[in-house]
């Protein structure tokens, strides 16, 4: 009997690169993302928007290939069906304020083609798995900034989604709520590919089996979160008091990048010591926003 094919990972993307006039926001970046949690990392102006608005379908590559659940989205019907298997936050999450949340969620289930018959426990579960369900029927007017960003969550996984995209989904969230996140995170890494920006390098260090280094639109390594928080080197900030190893990893990361200008191989972060801590291989429908990279 012939082995059935291995199914494609959730995101493989090569040779990317995004232009917006004369800036080169993504500058032929490869990433591979499978199933588990995966982070990317990088200072304003990196590409992480960029790059999230391109896996989300939402902005299209100047060059290069991208594929998304074994399908490359050019074309509108190849978009419309990645879209029903995908989930997006983006970096600024648009409602509708006279909206309560169990209507803005419901809506952005159909329009994700959730079935009608499925809408009203999904709407329930997803908005329960974000700890919003005591605020189910308030007006989104109504709620805090964290409770809003809790709600793009909650319509970014109503659909259960095997690709799920979030850009800066702890923003706005107090350290109760962005620990709970972390282990939502967790859970949603067993069953699906999970790409997430952020600023806080201690939440990819807590959740996530992987992470990505960008800076000035290309990536700088690719490696575990432990792998990044033995890679400080003599580039980072030594025992500065409040920053943890992973924070020194990150920086000693982005200095040696831009000191020496190349791009680190793939899952290969040089230790303190200078030689490669190796480990092969990776794991790790739309709604209203806007952002630049």
């Amino acid at each position: 009997m012939n082995p059935s094919p291995a199914t494609p990972p959730a995101v493989r993307v090569e040779n990317l690169t995004v232009r917006r006039r004369r800036a080169v926001l993504l500058d032929s970046l490869d990433l591979t993302v499978d199933r588990g949690v995966h982070g990317l990392l990088g200072p304003n102006g990196a590409g992480k928007t960029t790059l999230l608005r391109v896996l989300a379908t939402v902005a299209a590559p100047s060059s290069g290939t991208v594929e998304l659940l074994g399908r490359a989205p050019s074309s509108p019907s190849a978009r419309t069906a990645v879209r029903r298997r995908l989930g997006y936050l983006p970096q600024q999450f648009g409602h509708y304020p006279r909206f309560t949340v169990r209507e803005l969620v419901a809506h952005l289930a159909w329009l994700k083609e959730v079935p009608a018959a499925r809408v009203p426990a999904a709407v329930e579960r997803a908005v329960d798995r974000v700890g919003l369900a005591d605020v189910l029927d308030r007006r989104m007017r109504t709620l805090s900034g964290g409770q809003v960003r809790r709600v793009g969550i909650a319509q970014a996984i109503v659909n259960d989604p095997e690709l799920l995209v979030l850009d800066e989904p702890t923003a706005g969230l107090d350290p109760e709520h962005r620990a709970e996140f972390r282990a939502l995170l967790r859970e949603l890494g067993r069953e699906a590919a999970v790409l997430v920006a952020t600023h806080h390098v201690d939440d990819v260090a807590a959740a996530c089996d992987r992470v990505t280094v960008l800076d000035r639109g290309r990536r700088a390594v690719e490696c575990t979160p432990a792998e990044l928080a033995a890679a400080a080197g003599p580039e980072a900030d030594g025992d500065t008091p409040g920053v943890s190893p992973a924070e020194r990893g990150y920086t000693g990361v982005l200095r040696r990048f831009r000191r020496d200008g190349t791009v680190a191989p793939a899952a290969a972060v040089p230790s303190p010591a200078g030689t490669a801590a190796g480990a092969s291989g990776t794991t790790g429908a739309t709604a209203t926003e806007g952002a630049s990279a």
